[in-house]
């Protein structure tokens, strides 16, 4: 009796697909549009986040039954055969930033996010083979605190007495649509898949009901974005960090780049100064420029304390990366370390965003229903800032969240939910909230 015949899903080509990219890290892929059938597509409907802000359409992914979905992406996949399927543009919003300045973020409608999930599946398993271990943002497997970690190896380790503390000034907004497609031609030769990249690019913001053409750049918000920003960044710093820059610059030297938030430790402050140069001549061929009031060369290391009491310069600066300030230290025999603790702005940021969060749902939720978010919150604080040398500021956004707890629910009407401190701390002893707690080693020991 013959065996039925297996059939192959798109996820298992994905498989193979990776696995023929990690074998030859020089193939060119010529075929791949055909993987964003329906089967696939509805893959990754179902893959979205809900609750998330509709786009120009005003349609979310519960606003969709599945008989509609269905319709609609089969729909969307003759449209892609027939050369027909066009996004639309995607809608502006803006959030507010700790300088009072607004933040761009563009929402495509759920069928685009669709494709862009289908098409950011079929790019990573392409080119996560050739990234570089400096990279770290929106990778599988990498992530913010492995980064941090880096960092502590790379001044610990290392002969590093300065950084380059740099800031690409709207680097999202300023990605050259040229230059991105010679990026993505170099692993991939498909027409088709290529055309629907430049597509996206193309699509068009609309606010407040006038459109506005792309010329340039990749909108923050969409789902594709991220890893569009890793394969130009590779190209355009990193390999060009690996190969050429590492050969112009004397004595130890590395990059850590999470997205485009990037530091470089040298061993030369000379050398620092050349790389700089050599950076924004980089940057310049590619549509990007440094931010001049946000990049700076700052001394930092084993020596930088001492050489600043020399000179009676008081402390040495810091520099801020990945919500963290990053500091000279001593452990408690003397012995330099790098110290790191929540930033200000981050915690300023933080403490303001659970007084709204209380302020916002003391009135809507039910008591225990607020409680058991709340230590959600907490611990989800907890998960990222606590971190080696780190357990002051959780510590800290602990106490702030007890009283902005203590405050907004006493608000909840008339009469105070507590009396007084005692009552509440009653309280919280019987429903304790999660206590600051570390989570994450980046020193060689706690």
């Amino acid at each position: 009796m013959p065996y039925p015949k297996m059939e192959t899903t798109t996820a298992t080509k994905l498989t193979l697909i990776a696995k023929k990219a990690r074998e030859d890290k020089e193939l060119k892929f010529t075929s791949l549009i055909h993987h964003l059938n329906e089967e696939y597509l509805l893959s990754c409907f179902k893959d979205l986040k809900r609750g998330k802000a509709p786009g120009i359409d005003q349609r979310t992914k519960e606003s969709y039954t599945d008989q509609e979905i269905k319709a609609v992406i089969t729909q969307t996949v003759l449209d892609m055969k027939a050369n027909k399927y066009r996004p639309q543009p995607v809608k502006r919003v803006y959030i507010q930033k700790e300088n009072n300045k607004q933040r761009p973020l563009g929402l495509p409608t759920v069928i685009d996010k669709t494709i862009q999930l289908a098409a950011k599946n079929i790019l990573e398993p392409i080119y996560e083979p050739i990234f570089l271990n400096c990279s770290y943002g929106y990778r599988p497997q990498r992530d913010a605190h492995q980064a941090l970690k880096a960092v502590n190896h790379m001044i610990m380790q290392k002969k590093i007495n300065w950084v380059i503390d740099a800031d690409i000034k709207g680097f999202f907004d300023h990605i050259n649509h040229y230059w991105l497609m010679e990026c993505l031609s170099q692993r991939i030769k498909d027409p088709k898949f290529k055309s629907l990249i430049w597509k996206f690019l193309k699509s068009g913001i609309l606010q407040e009901e006038t459109y506005q053409p792309t010329e340039q750049g990749t909108p923050q918000g969409g789902i594709i974005s991220p890893v569009l920003a890793n394969i130009y960044l590779h190209y355009v710093l990193d390999l060009w960090f690996e190969v050429e820059a590492k050969k112009e610059i004397k004595g130890d030297i590395q990059l850590i780049r999470y997205a485009d938030d990037f530091i470089i430790g040298l061993q030369h402050k000379d050398q620092a100064d050349k790389l700089l140069n050599l950076l924004k001549y980089r940057l310049a061929k590619f549509n990007l420029t440094l931010s001049e009031d946000k990049t700076r060369i700052i001394e930092f290391g084993r020596f930088a304390r001492e050489n600043h009491r020399k000179r009676n310069q008081g402390k040495p600066k810091t520099f801020d990366f990945l919500g963290f300030t990053h500091y000279c230290s001593t452990t408690r025999d003397g012995r330099f370390r790098p110290g790191t603790k929540t930033s200000s702005k981050r915690m300023r940021r933080s403490i303001a965003s659970m007084s709204i969060w209380l302020k916002s749902v003391r009135n809507r939720l039910k008591g225990e229903d607020i409680w058991k978010l709340l230590k959600t919150k907490l611990q989800g604080h907890y998960n990222y800032y606590g971190i080696s040398g780190n357990f002051k500021c959780i510590k800290y956004f602990y106490y702030k969240t007890r009283l902005l707890t203590f405050k907004w629910l006493n608000r909840r009407s008339q009469k105070k939910t507590f009396s007084s401190w005692l009552d509440f701390n009653r309280y919280t002893a019987n429903h304790p909230l999660p206590i600051p707690k570390l989570t994450f080693q980046i020193y060689n020991t706690w």
